[in-house]
């Protein structure tokens, strides 16, 4: 019994463990918080498990038998196992369009009795691995387009079916295996091609499609006139200049259109259009003429789409500089803020601790991130390292997203905050992420591929 203490807590980063351990804990007491009345019996509800925090609870005892398994299991068995799960990961993702449970509009949970798994979240520890494990072979030529282009399919292949399980914002968060990749090599100028699509997306939401097109225009002719003398003396910057515009043009025309028609679903899309105060212009006609005919109901409508938000920002507000104190948030014990246990979850925080509370929150998740970097760095093999920084972007994805999600910085796209939000599928995901990397770090003395 001593000899199997001792092999799991040799090599260890305690740190880390201790800072898992504290936002966990911080998080059910938030998740308490906004569920538990004065009227509760709470060692009854606690171990019904029929509140959201029993569950919680629940899901929490799960993870450290699951954390203690990973951590006895040997680290090459996730050196061996990736290819394998991340077929099982795609095959899950699958299943669900034929077993799938519907919540909230999307069919991406599958029903086990005591919780629903949502494969789209745990499909991130497989494109961790899967990723790691093609970086790490010695055949791999990371400075070949065609490496990248296996890469770049590992890490977007689960985006298509997370696209057509309405999950689009787990969806996004897979842009954040582009932080491994760059740090194994991936060209920048890649990564600053697709970010000035990224800008023009954003400026496709503040401007009329036909206005941004006939000024993409006139910037095209611009850049011809002022550089005709090197036009001259190179035709190919001519045509790099056309096939720019061509393809922005395309962007702002088609791609966009077809994205908040085909792929956002409509909710999604006015969420988006007005946090920056437009009307959504991708409806069809009779929806457009209705809306101005009914102000007040266009009027509703606008406050429904930004009621989360709202509730949100006033909870987050009323806490102040200290906060109200644990239990006393009127907002959360309430029930204004509509999701606040899962997605809404740093509501809690702002009204029950304030700014200082969340402060310090977000210094805990500041020190967990630059710990896993520093983890990372230190690794002897690419595979730690490359899979130490997908969860790093991971992190920091689901992070900033949530944060500024519930702030009004960025749409309600449905991202949870990290080892707070309720869920059991969000918890083990993350308690597996970082476990698998807690042990590999643990070997870090062992070439890993």
């Amino acid at each position: 019994m001593f000899q199997k203490k001792t092999v799991i807590l040799r090599g260890k980063d305690w740190v880390m463990i201790w800072l898992y351990a504290i936002i966990v804990i911080f998080g059910l007491l938030c998740i308490f918080s906004v569920e538990y009345k004065s009227n509760d019996d709470f060692f009854k509800s606690l171990f019904e498990f029929k509140k959201n925090y029993s569950k919680q609870f629940l899901y929490m005892i799960i993870c450290v038998v699951l954390a203690t398994f990973i951590l006895l299991t040997d680290s090459k068995f996730f050196t061996a196992t990736p290819n394998i799960l991340y077929i099982l990961g795609i095959l899950l993702m699958m299943a669900t369009f034929v077993i799938g449970k519907n919540v909230n509009g999307s069919k991406s949970w599958i029903p086990l009795g005591f919780m629903n798994l949502q494969p789209v979240e745990t499909c991130k520890i497989f494109t961790a691995l899967a990723l790691a494990k093609y970086l790490s072979r010695s055949d791999t030529d990371f400075s070949k387009s065609r490496s990248q282009l296996i890469a770049s399919g590992i890490c977007f292949l689960p985006v298509v079916f997370s696209i057509l399980q309405n999950e689009t914002g787990l969806a996004l968060v897979y842009f954040s295996f582009l932080l491994p990749m760059y740090r194994e090599g991936f060209p920048p100028g890649y990564l600053v091609f697709g970010a000035s699509f990224g800008v023009l997306l954003v400026i496709t939401l503040l401007l009329p499609s036909t206005t941004l097109i006939i000024s993409l225009a006139v910037i095209a002719l611009l850049c011809i006139y002022f550089l005709k003398r090197k036009i001259k003396r190179n035709k190919g910057l001519l045509l790099i200049i056309i096939g720019l515009w061509m393809l922005s043009s395309f962007f702002v025309g088609v791609a966009v259109p077809f994205l908040f028609k085909h792929v956002f679903q409509k909710y999604q899309a006015d969420r988006i259009f007005s946090m920056v105060g437009r009307d959504n212009p991708f409806v069809d006609a009779a929806t457009v003429e209705l809306n101005n005919a009914d102000p007040v109901s266009k009027k509703a409508k606008t406050d429904k789409e930004n009621y989360n938000v709202k509730q949100s920002k006033i909870a987050i507000g009323s806490g102040g500089v200290l906060g109200k104190g644990f239990l006393k948030g009127t907002q959360t014990q309430g029930d204004f803020v509509p999701e606040q246990h899962t997605d809404f979850i740093f509501t809690s925080v702002g009204e029950n601790f304030g700014f200082v509370g969340s402060t310090i929150l977000m210094l805990l998740y500041l020190f967990m991130l630059l710990r896993i970097v520093f983890i990372a760095e230190r690794q002897r093999s690419t595979f730690s390292r490359v899979y130490a920084y997908s969860v790093a972007g991971i992190l920091f994805f689901h992070i900033a997203i949530n944060i500024c999600m519930t702030i009004g910085l960025a749409p309600v796209i449905g991202i949870t905050l990290p080892l707070m939000s309720y869920g059991g599928s969000s918890l083990l995901t993350f308690t597996i992420l970082l476990f698998i990397l807690i042990k590999l770090d643990a070997d870090r003395q062992m070439v890993l591929r």
